[in-house]
């Protein structure tokens, strides 16, 4: 993976300040600590740190067309690019380089936006047009790549990330009300905006082009799903042959690389599958990595142990601390760059910094398979309520949820609460948002924190409107659990899951994560796959643990479903940390921000401490107050552009004369 930046001016011949752009540059050399390079003219100047993983000797970007008349920065990785390479040689394109991003220009030269639809891969990328005077900027299918932008002074001013982006001083830091309504209700921003006002971010699957002085962002995919006429007719046998073909292909493609490729391992399903794969298949001295915590709820090395050994992989694990998240915390939210409601994000940070330490930078993950192959409890939730909705007077609903949640049927007062807890909004089975509207309700409980200010500030906003002016068209029309792995992927996973627990975290340490599971091939095969087949009765990701059952242990396979997560009280308010998070919050802090009621959060501090444990919803708020503290700290109240070195670049094309 890299980085990239850029300035263009949207009215015609401007100045572009080299030494700004080298700044900008330097403030991602986490992204790209192999190489850098620099494109500018009269018009535009681009960035580019470069992590080298494809052409390690020769694909220094900026990359150029023939005639020098296309120029490209570039984020990412397409896999199929030998495939589509070999085609545009047969129509006479010539090539300098052998990188994936060479054949992504070429490939535009000849087909222009539609080139998207040709790319199986992970990307964002900005191109350039010295000739008709245009940019174009891109972002991949599902979002794994991010890319953010502004307008200021005539000109777009765009990034892999935010902080690129400030490093001009007079673009104003302020945090958006609206972004924190959305976070404190979604655990992220709704598609296209981001916790800073007035930056956006391209959403995934859509491109910005800049033609005769205007700006147009448009869609060029949208996640699928399909009404029940449109499903498959294919028996389960021949669709799970399919899903294994495909899953194996989407591997095989993405072990394309001039480096070594790991693999992240947990334990769990996903990610014992993409390993098992891998070492099966294709590589049998395979290295993989995986984390371990001192609470036993968190943990899941026992698992993790027992596939490492099965598979006689080279296995490196990490025990994530508690005193170790809590004090990561802030270098974490400095690359993620919005608050968090959960610590989740602070491990994998760890993590990455112990692959590169073992000379890695490409690992394969199994993230996306919960949103794919249906194997989130929110989509288990959705179908029991559903039947609650029907026969609410049912004398089975303590026994369904014993089927989700096993633990709660020793804990009689549990199961009554989480009956009532599940048995809220049961009359709103017709509505697009059955599915996670209890769940956002009670993370909205959360914004009775919000300070006064911010409160005015949100003002009349309804995060649920905004949310239901964007669904699709004829989404009312298909089945519950298609309807939640929408919402799912459109919301969460691209913006928090691929995000904060992907791409910010790997590449704080120079870390690429590719993810076989998010191939789009596999993502529209299972969009038209019948619901009973990802859910069979209660059994999440039938059809995944089908396909796999061949190659995996029974003790895999069968495992209780553990969800990813880390400890929030015991990390953040601890001896080690305490100092530090005391200070963040401290009433001076909290005051100057103007985020929080003051007497509110002291409260809930003191709720904490006293009985030394915290709620779900409890636990969230104390991330998502200091997580939000630090984002004012780090980005409003210190930021300081004079602290980020400027790169050198190993290349540097200057046409501002007309010539190199």
């Amino acid at each position: 993976m890299c980085g990239i930046v850029g300035i263009c001016s949207l009215k015609g011949p401007q100045s572009v300040n080299l030494d700004l752009l080298k700044r900008m540059t330097g403030a991602l050399r986490h992204r790209g600590p192999d190489e850098s390079g620099i494109y500018i003219d009269n018009c535009v100047g681009l960035g580019h740190v470069r992590l080298s993983i494809i052409d390690i000797s020769g694909g220094v970007q900026p990359i150029h067309n023939e005639k020098k008349t296309l120029w490209i920065v570039y984020n990412g990785e397409v896999y199929n690019y030998p495939e589509l390479k070999d085609d545009l040689l047969d129509q006479g394109h010539r090539f300098y380089t052998s990188t994936d991003t060479e054949v992504i220009l070429h490939l535009y030269e000849e087909k222009g936006p539609s080139c998207l639809d040709y790319l199986n891969g992970q990307f964002a990328f900005a191109i350039w047009d010295s000739e008709q005077k245009e940019l174009f900027l891109a972002r991949d299918r599902i979002g794994i790549r991010p890319l953010h932008y502004t307008i200021f002074q005539n000109c777009i001013v765009f990034s892999s990330e935010i902080k690129s982006i400030f490093m001009i001083e007079e673009i104003s830091r302020q945090i958006d009300p609206i972004a924190m309504d959305q976070i404190f209700t979604f655990w992220t921003t709704l598609s296209g905006k981001t916790i800073f006002k007035d930056i956006h971010e391209l959403p995934a699957g859509h491109y910005l082009t800049t033609t005769h002085n205007s700006i147009n962002v448009r869609k060029y995919w949208e996640i699928p799903f399909y009404c029940p006429e449109g499903l498959k007719k294919s028996s389960f046998q021949e669709t799970r042959e399919e899903v294994y073909t495909l899953l194996n292909d989407a591997i095989r493609i993405r072990l394309r690389s001039d480096v070594p490729v790991g693999t992240y391992l947990s334990g769990g399903l996903d990610s014992s599958g993409i390993t098992t794969l891998v070492k099966k298949n294709f590589n049998n001295h395979l290295r993989t990595f995986g984390i371990h915590f001192e609470e036993e709820t968190f943990d899941e090395s026992s698992y993790q142990n027992y596939m490492h050994t099965f598979l006689k992989t080279s296995h490196v694990g990490i025990t994530a601390t508690n005193e170790q998240i809590g004090s990561a915390l802030s270098d974490v939210i400095w690359h993620c760059e919005k608050p968090l409601l959960r610590t989740a994000p602070v491990p994998l940070f760890l993590l990455s910094k112990v692959v590169r330490d073992n000379n890695f930078k490409v690992v394969l993950t199994g993230e996306g398979a919960d949103e794919v192959f249906g194997g989130y409890n929110i989509f288990r939730e959705a179908k029991v309520r559903r039947f609650w909705a029907k026969q609410p007077h049912s004398k089975v609903r303590p026994l369904l949820i014993g089927k989700l949640y096993p633990y709660i049927l020793n804990d009689p007062k549990l199961n009554i609460m989480l009956q009532s807890f599940f048995a809220h909004g049961l009359e709103q089975i017709e509505d697009p948002f059955f599915s996670h509207i209890i769940r956002w309700h009670n993370t909205s409980k959360i914004k009775t924190f919000f300070s006064k200010e911010l409160k005015e500030s949100v003002s009349q906003y309804c995060c649920y409107e905004d949310l239901r002016g964007r669904l699709p068209e004829s989404f009312e029309n298909v089945d519950y659990l298609a309807k939640a792995q929408y919402l799912e992927m459109a919301i969460f996973l691209s913006n928090y899951l691929l995000s904060s627990q992907g791409d910010r975290v790997a590449m704080a340490h120079g870390v690429e994560m590719r993810l076989p599971y998010l191939d789009y091939r596999i993502i529209n095969l299972m969009s038209r796959t019948p619901s009973r087949w990802k859910i069979a009765g209660l059994n999440e990701k039938y059809l995944l643990k089908k396909t796999l059952q061949a190659i995996l242990p029974a003790k895999i396979i069968n495992r209780p479903k553990q969800p990813y997560r880390a400890p929030i009280r015991q990390s953040l308010l601890n001896s080690t940390s305490s100092n530090s998070i005391k200070e963040i919050i401290s009433d001076s802090s909290l005051r100057e921000a103007k985020l929080f009621d003051l007497a509110k959060v002291k409260m809930l501090l003191k709720k904490i401490q006293k009985f030394q444990r915290a709620s779900e919803l409890d636990s969230m708020a104390l991330a998502g107050i200091i997580s939000s503290q630090i984002i004012f700290d780090t980005f409003i109240k210190r930021f300081s552009p004079q602290t980020i070195q400027p790169i050198t670049p190993t290349l540097l094309i200057d046409y501002r004369s007309g010539c190199i």
